[in-house]
């Protein structure tokens, strides 16, 4: 592939090596958003990624959440970020982080190892649900100004901020922004649990998800102190986590009861995304969660 003209000066920052030297780049699979490659150099290996038409801060904010898990404490491996850059003249947005390389399969022992660690960073806790920073669901902003109470949060900072987005981007018609306020509106008897605020992922769908050399290894994460049922909301969206991984989570931390029952109003917030970004069917499939249950 053909190298980008910014990426031999941001790796020399990146590790503090003036002379270094790409030696090869290659492309990685697996997003759909940002450029991504694996790059040699006669400084080491690195992970680039990078996109020009990526809002500013987004690779900052990676970082942070990066920083959060990684801080956390658990057996999950996290990639250390050695820089991340906002544009500037001449040169994308970018994030370089160390290389994972991968095991040779993703096998049971990695998806328990997953369910364990995924458990022990949920239980890094808050004094509100938020986190210091807005953070990124994809390309998409979230408001993490701190509340007390997971309802006002969930509903205002994460479900009405992206119904706006969605109206202003695709539009809504009167009778589909009154199913969604409805469902709104009923909130508090829908999650009538009274969940802590504990660190989540945010993004966690089996592309975020690695099987690295060293165990399970996380990336791109939307994070936020929350309701830690929320991180099931996008897990059982796609698939692509076993039973094996469910089972070590419960094990480790059991969720409380009703929490399946729970996860359409945790699918919502991904579905209404996921419309916002792609559109298709997941303005639909958002659509019928809220007649359903408004």
């Amino acid at each position: 592939m053909t190298v980008p003209t910014f990426l031999e000066g941001a790796l020399r920052r990146a590790l503090d090596a003036p002379g270094l030297e790409i030696v090869a780049v290659k492309a990685v699979g697996g997003g759909c958003i940002h450029n991504a490659v694996h790059v040699a150099t006669t400084g080491g290996a690195a992970f680039v990624k990078w996109n020009a038409s990526s809002p500013p801060d987004l690779f900052l904010r990676e970082a942070d959440g990066l920083e959060a898990l990684r801080a956390a404490g658990s057996e999950i491996v996290v990639p250390k970020v050695f820089l991340a850059a906002p544009p500037t003249v001449g040169a994308p947005g970018f994030i370089v982080m160390e290389y994972l390389p991968p095991a040779e399969g993703r096998g049971s022992t990695i998806d328990e190892a997953l369910g364990r660690g995924l458990a022990a960073i949920h239980r890094s806790t808050a004094d509100a649900f938020g986190f210091e920073t807005d953070t990124y669901c994809g390309p998409t902003r979230q408001d993490n100004t701190r509340s007390t109470s997971w309802i006002e949060f969930y509903r205002d900072r994460r479900l009405r901020f992206l119904v706006d987005l969605v109206s202003a981007a695709r539009g809504l018609s009167a009778s589909e922004r009154r199913s969604l306020d409805r469902l709104f509106d009923r909130l508090a008897d829908l999650l009538p649990h009274a969940p802590r605020p504990s660190l989540i992922h945010g993004d966690l769908w089996s592309g975020n998800v690695m099987a690295s050399s060293r165990g399970p290894a996380l990336f791109d994460p939307a994070c936020a102190y929350a309701d830690r049922e929320m991180e099931f909301g996008i897990t059982t969206l796609f698939g692509g986590f076993s039973d094996g991984f469910f089972r070590a989570y419960d094990e480790a931390w059991p969720l409380p009861p009703g929490w399946r029952e729970r996860l359409p109003f945790y699918k919502l917030y991904h579905l209404l995304n996921h419309h916002l970004i792609f559109g298709g069917h997941y303005g639909a499939e958002a659509l019928g969660i809220a007649r359903r249950y408004a």
